[in-house]
């Protein structure tokens, strides 16, 4: 099976994560992405977090109604700071005829030299890379080409989306409307536990 995998924070989950991710599927023939929500990002503090388990929740109502998505607890159950390199690793040994495909922004993929465990990362995994205005495949390819790899990375396009989660944090504390920024159930739930509220959300 060709399964990608969108990783993040997804605080809140938005729609610049759901058209990644169906992007990715469409362009690069995956039969499902799963949604990745980390335990604790290993280089920053999360902003206004309202809990590892309330993120999930709202990545699952994020994707419950596309048969295309799915959400996993791998990062949440094994705790600790969640490294890409683990995690691949953890889901070969699971199911170890799946073909995986990491799928990250342009930004991201950038940084991948940088993370724990880069050629472990290309060897477990295809880096697909969200393509898009500013973002130039060149320049990544010359960030990459160090780790050896350039048959493991892909490239899909993906229009400019400007919504990001601090963006939607933003919004709530100033009690602005956020429908059409996430998806309705996800805006229900952050309204209905008041996630975010009185929070100082920086960009």
């Amino acid at each position: 099976m060709k399964v990608g995998i969108l990783g993040g924070s997804f605080n809140p989950p938005h729609v610049g994560h759901l058209l990644m991710a169906q992007e990715a599927h469409a362009q690069l023939g995956l039969d499902k992405v799963v949604f990745m929500p980390v335990a604790s990002p290993p280089h920053k503090q999360l902003e206004a977090d309202p809990g590892a388990e309330e993120r999930f929740e709202l990545c699952r109502l994020a994707t419950a109604k596309d048969d295309r998505l799915e959400v996993s607890r791998l990062e949440l159950d094994r705790g600790g700071p969640s490294y890409t390199a683990d995690t691949l690793r953890e889901i070969h040994a699971t199911a170890p005829g799946d073909e995986l495909t990491f799928i990250v922004g342009g930004d991201m993929a950038a940084s991948l030299p940088s993370w724990r465990e880069p050629e472990t990362v290309l060897e477990l995994s295809t880096l697909a890379v969200a393509e898009r205005e500013g973002i130039r495949r060149h320049d990544i390819g010359e960030v990459l080409a160090p780790l050896g790899r350039e048959d493991r990375i892909r490239f899909f396009d993906f229009p400019r989306v400007d919504v990001s989660s601090s963006a939607v944090r933003r919004r709530v504390r100033d009690r602005r409307p956020i429908r059409y920024w996430v998806p309705d159930d996800v805006a229900r739930l952050i309204g209905a536990r008041g996630y975010y509220l009185g929070q100082k959300v920086t960009a």
